[in-house]
């Protein structure tokens, strides 16, 4: 990086989604790229301490929350309904950070993904507000690639 040039974070509403490798845009908010985990308490009968130690335990991610204005894409739709029907369809799901020259710069992958929840717009007669749906995704892991 040359001297004095400048380092602007990046702005959050650009990104794109893809699913599987494909991209599907048109999201107007993206939340949930949230991954923690528990701490085990352990003791032995041997340690001198009066105390436990923390050893690390399980991980697990928070359900990823997507909207975006309703358009005739049924996608999100017809892999709801094939949850809903039975059907065993887990995805890899991109979000993908771009930079204002629009090329990617950070990735967060979500393995095996899931619609769990699934809602339509509301609707409003003196309304002028853009018909919104949003999906909520279960996954089983959370990366990220820098």
């Amino acid at each position: 990086m040359a001297t004095g040039e400048r380092r602007d974070p990046y702005r959050s509403f650009n990104f794109i989604m893809e699913i599987d490798g494909i991209p599907l845009g048109a999201f107007s908010e993206v939340s949930g790229l949230t991954s923690e985990g528990d701490s085990v308490d352990y003791r032995e009968g041997t340690d001198r301490k009066n105390h436990v130690r923390k050893l690390v335990g399980l991980r697990k991610s928070a359900n990823i929350s997507l909207k975006r204005g309703y358009t005739q894409d049924k996608s999100l739709w017809q892999w709801y309904g094939n949850i809903v029907n039975g059907v065993p369809d887990r995805r890899n799901v991109t979000i993908v950070l771009l930079n204002e020259a629009r090329e990617p710069v950070l990735r967060w992958h979500a393995e095996n993904a899931w619609p769990n929840k699934i809602e339509g717009p509301s609707f409003k007669a003196s309304g002028s507000e853009v018909a919104m749906e949003s999906v909520e995704l279960i996954h089983e892991g959370l990366t990220i690639d820098v």
